[in-house]
């Protein structure tokens, strides 16, 4: 094997041919005529045998020449989630202004993203085509390597000549914004808590509902008590909402890589649709502090969250005196609650999620 990779690189051209059937059958029927030429010294067969390899040379340099002078590209949105299908477009430009290119296929490859296989049975000269592809990235992370396979059988299939076309724009997968088992009911969760929260003396009415023990009687709105029997108070809403601060620790061992990604794709999921309902965000790990929209868009979020790595024994962080309502995420989660995260009180809430039972969840 390492003989056959060392003759591949030393003479990569003799690897570009794949001999077909039709080639096969073609080069013993060459053989025979040869074989006759010489032991008749027949001159008719002297020229079928010329005309015979004749035609061997010219569907070689016809195929290399319809080969050459293509051009491939991708063009695809600009923001890209894994694990999500999502359209693009295949774009090959023939720059032969005279000939053109006959029978072509393009392959792309599922590792690169770009798992399609076109047909073009003719591009003109000078000519641009678009053909409408679906991309697919199974894996968050950066991709700067796109491979695509030319190849084509023309004009006789004795063999099949094939060219490697590698495209080099860089592209930043999200890890992916779909829910998963368990992230709808967190993200319901939260919401639910961001409510309670929104009870306060601000001059926006919230709503009327029934009288909770020890609350203000000059909140009672005598009204709607008259009118239910009940006793009845006016809620109003908070004049500015509290953002809702998103903490990962990337302090996670080497056995919990599979627990960091679920981690990774629910604080992805949790900023996308937070941020879509018009929430306030605040992002933070040991390495960054994002706030969605103060400083930037949440787009920023998903690319820090697209090449994120566990670094384990940093040491974690504890939360800042705020109101801010919270979702940490970490490996050890007796030690987040020890520095504050998770825990109730002082005007702060907030809910710490260990990324083993958040894995368990998605698994099942």
């Amino acid at each position: 094997m390492n003989y056959w990779k060392q003759l591949q690189a030393a003479w990569p051209g003799a690897f570009r041919h794949q001999v077909t059937r039709t080639g096969i059958v073609y080069f013993f029927a060459v053989m025979a005529i040869a074989l006759a030429t010489f032991v008749s010294g027949n001159n008719l067969l002297y020229l079928i045998l010329a005309a015979m390899f004749s035609v061997l040379f010219i569907s070689g340099f016809v195929s290399k020449l319809s080969l050459s002078g293509l051009e491939v590209d991708v063009a695809i949105p600009r923001h890209v989630s894994a694990r999500r299908q999502i359209r693009g477009v295949l774009r090959v430009k023939n720059l032969k202004r005279w000939m053109p290119s006959f029978s072509i296929q393009v392959t792309g490859t599922a590792e690169t993203g770009f798992a399609v296989v076109l047909f073009f049975p003719v591009i003109p000269a000078g000519a641009i085509i678009d053909e409408p592809i679906q991309i697919y990235f199974p894996k968050r992370g950066r991709r700067q390597e796109r491979s695509f396979m030319l190849n084509t059988r023309f004009p006789f299939g004795f063999a099949e000549r094939r060219e490697t076309v590698t495209l080099r724009h860089e592209i930043i997968v999200y890890p992916c914004i779909d829910p998963k088992p368990g992230f709808a009911g967190l993200l319901a969760e939260v919401m639910g808590e961001i409510e309670m929260q929104q009870r306060g003396l601000g001059d926006d009415f919230h709503r009327i509902r029934p009288y909770e023990a020890l609350e203000s009687w000059r909140h009672v709105d005598w009204k709607a008590t008259a009118h239910t029997g009940a006793l009845q108070v006016r809620e109003y809403s908070r004049k500015q909402d509290n953002a809702i601060l998103i903490y990962l620790d990337l302090d996670a061992p080497a056995e919990m890589d599979a627990a960091f990604e679920a981690a990774v794709d629910c604080a992805a999921y949790l900023a996308h649709h937070l941020t879509g309902m018009g929430r306030r965000v605040r992002f933070r790990t040991q390495e960054t502090d994002i706030r969605v929209p103060e400083e930037t868009d949440v787009y920023t979020i998903l690319k820090y969250l697209a090449l994120v790595a566990r670094k384990p024994g940093i040491e974690a962080q504890r939360p800042d005196r705020s109101p801010e309502f919270h979702v940490a995420f970490g490996a050890d989660a007796a030690r987040l609650a020890a520095l504050g995260w998770g825990a109730s009180g002082n005007g702060q809430s907030g809910r710490l999620i260990e990324i083993g039972e958040l894995v368990e969840a998605v698994e099942t």
